[in-house]
């Protein structure tokens, strides 16, 4: 244990740039690097057999995957007739693509039109699924950050509107979907509803407790100069918790990406979602990590985008 820094295991210390550069990069790679163990050597995991030479078996084709008590009593049947048995490698499941094939696969995915040509592309794809996050996380916005900074600033507010949250934010969102394509049709608007239902509700609660945390002397103060009413909210609470709320709403804009697969299987198939399925159906499976891989490289890629534009916004409250 000597070789690991203090720091390392004091709660709450500093770390210093070159410990925290190293942990992050190690975030990243260690789930490649077991990912790999498992892709590129046979002792660990490789249940199946790739037919490299099908001898003379009936029904073994080269490039087919058969599992390996199947292959091995395959070969044992031919040497027992005397008859060339087939041949293979060991090889993991189709379902678990290697990393190289899915690194190949996140450049041909933009490059490789698809099989249909009434099928979007994989960009037209990802275009529209972040045109559905956006609106549902806008409307989620609009609606639960003013009701959860009233809810978290006057009681009254709080007891009308808070406990009918609690009750229905237990509710799955994808329980509402035939509802919203009975109501709003089959096309984006009940998977703009999706995102809505599955992150405004969150959002209140949490935009109230935060709103709740802002010094009560400070509003105690504008109060004794005279501020009141919307003029409070205005100058005092609103400006006063705007550096969390804006973190707040970058950890729930994350929770709204978590409910996209579902809000895009509703009504007719889209967006990314789209993409997935239709590649899981031809077996495309480096495709389908490919894509999910997307997914989580625009989600980080927003996030630090926003993480770094709130440091110029409130550059006062980026250390905290």
């Amino acid at each position: 244990m000597y070789f690991i820094p203090k720091s390392w295991t004091t709660p709450r210390a500093e770390l210093d740039t070159r410990s925290r550069n190293g942990l992050v990069l190690l975030s990243f790679f260690l789930p490649i690097f077991i990912w790999s163990l498992f892709s590129y050597v046979p002792q660990i995991w490789h249940p199946k057999i790739e037919i490299t030479d099908s001898g003379e078996s009936g029904y073994m084709r080269v490039g087919m995957l058969v599992d390996k008590a199947i292959f091995y009593g395959e070969v044992e049947k031919k040497l027992a007739e005397n008859l060339t048995p087939p041949q293979g490698e060991p090889s993991n499941p189709v379902y678990l693509p290697a990393p190289h094939e899915v690194a190949t696969a996140l450049y041909t995915a933009f490059t490789t039109p698809p099989k249909r040509n009434n099928e979007p592309w994989l960009h037209e794809s990802l275009l529209h699924s972040i045109q559905i996050i956006a609106w549902g996380f806008f409307w989620a916005v609009l609606i639960g950050a003013p009701l959860g900074v009233l809810a978290g600033t006057y009681e009254a507010v709080s007891k009308v509107i808070e406990p009918f949250t609690e009750f229905f934010r237990y509710l799955p969102a994808p329980a509402f979907g035939a509802l919203a394509v009975a109501i709003l049709g089959i096309y984006d608007a009940p998977k703009v509803a999706i995102i809505f239902i599955g992150t405004v509700f969150q959002m209140i609660l949490i935009v109230a407790n935060t709103t709740r945390k802002l010094s009560p002397s400070l509003i105690e103060a504008a109060q004794t100069l005279g501020c009141r009413g919307f003029s409070l909210l205005r100058r005092i609470i609103v400006p006063g918790v705007l550096p969390d709320l804006y973190r707040d709403m970058r950890i729930l804009l994350g929770w709204a990406w978590t409910y996209l697969i579902v809000a895009e299987l509703i009504g007719t198939s889209s967006g990314i979602t789209f993409f997935i399925t239709q590649q899981a159906r031809y077996k495309n499976f480096d495709n389908v990590f490919a894509a999910i891989l997307i997914i989580g490289i625009i989600g980080l890629l927003t996030d630090l985008i926003l993480a770094q534009l709130g440091k110029r916004l409130f550059p006062w409250h980026s250390n905290k």
